[in-house]
């Protein structure tokens, strides 16, 4: 049974739109580069909302290894979107799940071998960690408040009771947080 893990490149203030803003730490510090490697390694399916699914197509579709070592993992792994709607754009390998229902998720996780990847995918994310779908998310919290920009969890949605399962500094600031589920209130 696959396990879902989200990637996410994250403000101090909770932004995760639009992440430009993570230019200014290029390049990464080689333990980050490892870390976010290790993510993709381990996985054998993409998970994504459609609204990154559109970004990322055009992105990395036209990219060759030689462009960017992460370029494989992304065009020729196989990606499952969340859309009520066709996919407008065609990328390799895609597949389009549907609107969000948590059985599908739970089907797709029953029939991956491997992690399932997710990054950006906001609306997805928080729809998953209400669900309990979420093994890992894996935040990348630069140290920056942008003070706007769409948060990971918005003002007038669910928060999320997560447990701490590691964590790891960087030379540049950056610091990954790996959290898991939490148990309930008075559960061990």
């Amino acid at each position: 049974m696959g396990e879902i893990k989200v990637h996410e490149f994250i403000t101090v203030d909770g932004v995760f739109e639009d992440p430009s803003w993570t230019v200014e730490w290029w390049p990464w510090d080689p333990k980050m580069e490892e870390a976010v490697g290790a993510l993709t390694a381990s996985a054998s399916d993409i998970l994504l909302g459609r609204r990154t699914f559109e970004m990322f197509a055009p992105a990395w579709s036209t990219r060759t290894a030689e462009d960017d070592p992460g370029a494989p993992f992304f065009n020729d792994t196989p990606k499952h979107v969340v859309t009520s709607g066709e996919l407008a754009v065609d990328w390799n390998n895609s597949t389009a799940l549907g609107t969000y229902d948590p059985e599908s998720i739970r089907s797709l996780k029953a029939r991956t071998e491997g992690s399932i990847y997710i990054s950006g995918s906001g609306q997805l994310v928080r729809a998953l960690l209400a669900d309990g779908l979420v093994d890992e998310l894996h935040l990348f919290v630069y140290p920056i408040a942008l003070g706007k920009g769409q948060r990971l969890w918005g003002e007038d949605g669910e928060g999320a009771r997560l447990a701490l399962k590691s964590s790891e500094s960087y030379t540049n600031g950056i610091v990954h947080l790996c959290y898991g589920p939490a148990a309930a209130p008075g559960q061990a």
